[in-house]
């Protein structure tokens, strides 16, 4: 499988991750009144700094994007997209809400890995050229982003005693471990990534419900920042781990 789309992983997992920004840079063109308004009303910082806010979220959001698929100025642009994590985390108070706020770092550790594929790229350029310690900062990046993404999954283990429950969390929980640290990674990470995927398709459901109702909107957030992160783990499943793993040290025992 993995030798067959190894030529197009990573094109879909770009796709994938920067989703969640696309949906939601469209979406402040198309709600931007009522955006403004919320955040004026929230922050009562008046009407022109919470039309900024909006036109920032947007423009940062899908330049962002651009940049990403047309894999030009990348590091720029997953800098540009902390800031709006950062900046919408504090702005809609997800800084309070424990599941939103592991969501936007699991959305964090996508980017991380996407930051650590583009500086890879960067330095094939120079193949053959003898460097000192050059590949540290990208290993430490990809084991960042790893630990980061389970916290995606922290968020779907069920508390109550149903047997299909028990099983879903020691499942996962035990992807989540191997993952995190990078052992069986690519098999850990694609089965987290069909798990994940019919979650999603199965809960955030959007499109079952009308336009015109709250919860389409909240569901559509939901789906598309859900695929955000199948689309880190399909990074994990194209790079492999990185060099701070299990898999990366059994190769030199």
């Amino acid at each position: 499988f993995l030798r067959v789309t190894k030529q197009y992983l990573p094109h879909v997992a770009r796709l994938c991750l920067i989703s969640t920004f696309l949906e939601d840079g469209i979406r402040m063109w198309f709600q931007w009144g009522e955006q403004r308004d919320y955040i004026d009303t929230t922050w009562s910082c008046g009407y022109l700094l919470a039309s900024s806010f909006v036109f920032l979220n947007l423009l940062g959001q899908l330049t962002g994007c651009v940049l990403v698929l047309s894999r030009n100025f990348v590091q720029y642009a997953c800098f540009g997209l902390f800031g709006i994590i950062a900046l919408q985390t504090i702005a809609y108070s997800i800084l309070w809400d424990l599941k939103f706020l592991m969501r936007n770092l699991a959305l964090g550790g996508g980017l991380l890995l996407l930051l650590a594929e583009s500086r890879s790229e960067g330095r094939s350029m120079f193949a053959g050229v003898p460097t000192m310690r050059e590949s540290s900062p990208k290993q430490y990046m990809q084991l960042g982003g790893r630990v980061l993404l389970v916290l995606m999954f922290m968020t779907l283990l069920h508390l109550d005693a149903s047997f299909f429950s028990i099983v879903q969390n020691i499942v996962g929980t035990a992807l989540m471990i191997l993952v995190a640290i990078g052992f069986k990674t690519k098999l850990a990470a694609l089965t987290l990534v069909i798990w994940l995927f019919a979650i999603n398709v199965y809960v955030n459901a959007f499109w079952t419900i009308p336009a015109y109702k709250p919860m389409h909107d909240f569901l559509k957030y939901d789906f598309f920042q859900t695929m955000s992160v199948i689309g880190g783990l399909l990074l994990v499943v194209a790079l492999g781990p990185g060099g701070v793993s299990m898999d990366e040290k059994k190769k030199e025992w």
